[in-house]
């Protein structure tokens, strides 16, 4: 089997993305700059899905009750697009925000936004209700689509929500022959936003464009032909994928919604809570061969212990992503889990590239431990000190990328943006690594971040909120390592004079503001002033909790 990142060095690689190749990679003009893109691409997303109609009536969504095929798909898309055209006016540049749970009618509801040309906007389904509101006020979408329980905290909303239990089911089925949607759009226009954590308070939206959904679409579509050509018995229309991480994840959405419409493959959708052993049922049950998992359900299957009860003979492709993971662990998994003995991946990447830019395959990381691999096809890394220059073989500094998948920016935001993106669309990642022998090892994630179960926190968007409470001095929010979820949020304190306040009256005070994993678990109260050095910053490796 090849590793995803051989496409430069295999004689059948180089001949699917060389000049004349099916995947052929060629310089083009993306926003003023000259990148690598794939050639024979498509330009709008709506071409997926016209294409996908000639896989017919194979199935396309499962569920543990329900089977859609391509066909049925595409039917209820037009039918949803008529709806949305004609009922409530959305029109090119639109944004459509989904605040939901994972089910069909989310993805039936992003592929009718984006196939008129507008744009999706993923809201996080944990928010509370004052990160609800700032999304609205951000995104200021036309329309709103909300399952029953996000439902409760749009209170103010002031225009349309369409609820995802009962208005879509109607709206999916309202036209039966309702032609294809599509329109004009450039490459370069927005589809869709996703929220990030934000490093100063307040969550931003990541906007995607068409040409990077695309990009990521041809990726995908360029490793199955690889798969093929090095001798996989599946064609690609043949593999099953287990969807379980949030369909407002790129894991999700980008690298497995969009681009299996387009290579004719199943999506089994798990719907509710992590459950092992309905987990392991439906890999039993729909064969399923490739799964993306966090560290966090990997772990929670070993501490299940029943997996060679079921028969999970047909994964053959089990992938990590989201957050990071120890040697230690992989071994643990290869040695635990049968379906990991010889199949685990693991790659990098971040909201803001749309797709793991760095990948690993199993013989990736048997030969080189602790790698996330090597940059994908088309991507361009490079490790720079603090002025911007580039670092040489082995040395740390921060991790930079150049693609035809890099984020556009970050939605009306254009002061994170410039922090981000700098001359000649290079993406500045604020992790820390190095380069040794063309792959990438990580020395630490983003400056503080917190990765709590695959979800991102950055403590300044928790500090904000704490420090409102009229009982706090001062705050401090970190990290601190679980066993379970890799890290927890973590709490230092400094009470006002006289405060009465307890961990039990500012956690309830947290609930109401933020999303229930950015409370913090971990708390210390004190009336001792946090450490500061001479310029007056909080010393944080100097802060025990």
């Amino acid at each position: 089997m090849p590793s995803e990142t051989d496409d430069r060095t295999t004689p059948t690689a180089t001949g699917l993305t060389g000049p004349g190749g099916r995947f052929e990679l060629s310089d083009d003009d993306v926003l003023g700059t000259r990148l690598p893109v794939f050639t024979h691409r498509q330009r709008a997303l709506h071409e997926v899905l016209h294409a996908s109609v000639a896989h017919a009536d194979r199935d396309f969504i499962v569920t543990e009750d329900r089977r859609i095929t391509f066909a049925e798909h595409a039917a209820q898309v037009a039918s949803l697009a008529k709806v949305l055209r004609e009922e409530y006016g959305i029109a090119k540049g639109d944004r459509v925000a989904i605040a939901a749970a994972n089910s069909p009618e989310w993805i039936l509801t992003f592929w009718a936004t984006v196939s008129i040309g507008a744009v999706t906007v993923g809201f996080n389904a944990w928010w509370s209700a004052r990160e609800m509101a700032h999304g609205l006020s951000n995104a200021e979408p036309t329309l709103v689509v909300a399952d029953a329980r996000q439902s409760a905290k749009l209170a103010g909303c002031t225009v349309p929500v369409l609820s995802m239990e009962g208005d879509i089911g109607r709206c999916v089925t309202a036209h039966a022959d309702a032609p294809l949607p599509s329109a004009d759009v450039d490459e370069d226009d927005p589809a869709v936003i996703l929220y990030t954590s934000g490093t100063s308070g307040r969550p931003k939206g990541a906007v995607h464009t068409h040409r990077n959904l695309l990009a990521v679409v041809e990726y995908h579509r360029m490793n199955d032909a690889l798969f093929e050509e090095f001798g996989d018995p599946l064609a690609s229309q043949d593999r099953v994928y287990l969807l379980t991480l949030p369909l407002f994840h790129i894991a999700s959405l980008h690298n497995l919604a969009v681009p299996r419409l387009a290579t004719g493959s199943r999506i089994a959708l798990h719907q509710g809570s992590f459950d092992v052993d309905k987990i392991l049922g439906m890999i039993e049950r729909e064969r399923v061969t490739n799964w993306g998992a966090v560290p966090t359900m990997a772990h929670r299957m070993l501490e299940h212990g029943g997996a060679d009860r079921y028969d999970t003979s047909s994964l053959t492709a089990f992938a990590l992503a989201s957050a990071p993971s120890s040697t230690e662990f992989k071994e643990r998994l290869r040695q635990s889990l049968p379906f990991a003995k010889d199949s685990l991946v693991d790659s990098y990447g971040l909201t803001e590239t749309c797709t793991g830019v760095a990948a690993a395959s199993p013989q990736e990381l048997a030969a080189a431990p602790g790698t996330l691999g090597r940059p994908v096809a088309g991507v361009e890394m490079e490790i720079r000190d603090p002025a911007g220059e580039v670092l040489g073989e082995g040395e740390d500094g921060d991790v930079w990328v150049r693609s035809q998948y890099n984020m556009l920016g970050y939605w009306r935001d254009p002061e994170a943006t410039a922090g981000a993106i700098g001359p000649d669309r290079w993406l500045r990642t604020g992790d820390l690594g190095q380069l040794r022998e063309g792959r990438l090892y990580l020395s630490s994630r983003r400056s503080d971040l917190i990765i709590r179960g695959g979800e991102n926190i950055y403590p300044a968007e928790v500090e904000t909120v704490l420090a409102a409470h009229p009982d706090v001095r001062e705050c401090l929010v970190l990290g601190v390592p679980h066993a379970d979820l890799g890290q927890e949020v973590a709490a230092v304190v400094v009470l006002a004079a006289g405060s009465t306040a307890t961990e039990e009256t500012l956690r309830e005070y947290m609930k109401d503001e933020l999303a229930y994993f950015k409370v913090p678990k971990r708390w210390r109260l004190t009336t001792d002033e946090l450490p500061r050095n001479a310029t007056g910053k909080v010393i944080r490796h100097g802060v025990r909790v």
